[in-house]
């Protein structure tokens, strides 16, 4: 229990030391980094593709990645405990 703490503490850290530490700070994600250097090699380049529905906002567009993460996660979390269990079944009979 108490190791659970630790653990627990740490995470809040992690979490919440970055935000404190860089206040005014953007925390922006690695795709639009690589757009505004992409124009600044290439002005003129343009896109293999488009998408092919555009989010009305940058908190939908947060909303849907985070969504499509804890899908994923939930996805494999599901199969390693499938696993595991059926594991311990076979090794119980």
């Amino acid at each position: 229990m108490k190791k659970n703490i630790i653990l627990l503490a740490l995470l809040c850290a992690v979490v919440i030391l970055p935000l404190i530490l860089n206040q005014g700070a953007e925390f922006s994600g690695a795709d639009g980094q690589a757009e505004s250097f992409i124009t600044q090699i290439a002005p003129d380049y343009q896109p293999w593709i488009e998408p092919l529905i555009e989010p009305a906002s940058g908190e939908i567009e947060s909303l849907l990645f985070t969504l499509q993460g804890s899908l994923g996660a939930a996805v494999i979390f599901y199969i390693l405990g499938f696993y595991h269990g059926r594991r311990k079944t076979d090794a119980d009979h």
